[in-house]
């Protein structure tokens, strides 16, 4: 299959996986900036999504694309390993035009991947997998009790940690590599460019993945700070 065994199909399914996986983030990202203004409504939409069977069956679909994505990232990159044979052991500067995170697609998001799992560990397994097993309460480090689906009460905990905060930010920025290469390179294969548009969708690149970088960050950086004065003063 040519999706499979084409260097073109390849980077065609990785392209379209990654748009998908952008709209979600983009939609994730919203939620999040509603937990800054109103916790009630974060609440509201965090039941929403809670253990229904369209959030469990979109949450599948999700999955599959992710794994889906990081496979064939596995394949692209195994395949110009392949290609350049001992060429790899060579030392040299970075080609001109050629970006570091375009260099680096694959360790950046070995590294995203690894603090997906942090983030699943810490809210979906707490949130929506609780609610699958019927569990109506989720006891959290510090002893306190609360409801799968208070997203609000798991965002304002787990922000109030330094380390946790930290390894977002730490995340937040690998994403911003990933998605500054990712983004226009995705419109490129699909093949909504040319040598004009290039360097305006490379532009466009930047700028949603310095905009969705500076949203998580300040919904983070927020919740720290929030919780630094006792939630009374933000």
């Amino acid at each position: 299959m040519w999706l499979i065994h084409s260097s073109i199909g390849r980077k065609l399914v990785m392209s379209i996986s990654g748009t998908v996986l952008l709209m979600f983030l983009l939609f994730h990202l919203s939620m999040n900036v509603v937990a800054v203004f109103s916790p009630d409504a974060y609440n509201v939409i965090c039941a929403l999504l809670g253990a229904n069977w369209y959030a469990v069956a979109a949450t599948v679909v999700l999955a599959g694309i992710i794994v889906l994505h990081f496979v064939y990232a596995a394949m692209i990159t195994l395949q110009n390993r392949k290609a350049r044979g001992n060429d790899r052991y060579t030392v040299s500067t970075r080609p001109k035009g050629v970006s570091w995170a375009s260099q680096n697609m694959f360790v950046i998001g070995i590294v995203i991947i690894g603090f997906m799992i942090l983030h699943f560990s810490q809210f979906w397994y707490k949130m929506m997998f609780a609610e699958l097993l019927g569990h109506h309460e989720v006891t959290l480090c510090d002893g306190s009790v609360v409801s799968p689906q208070d997203g609000a009460a798991f965002v304002s905990y787990y922000f109030s940690h330094l380390w946790v905060v930290i390894a977002y930010l730490i995340w937040y920025v690998a994403l911003w590599f990933h998605l500054t290469h990712g983004v226009w390179s995705a419109i490129q294969t699909i093949g909504w460019s040319n040598r004009l548009w290039l360097k305006r969708w490379k532009v466009v690149g930047n700028i949603v993945a310095t905009l969705i970088f500076l949203g998580f960050a300040f919904v983070t950086l927020f919740f720290y700070a929030k919780s630094l004065c006792g939630g009374s003063c933000c």
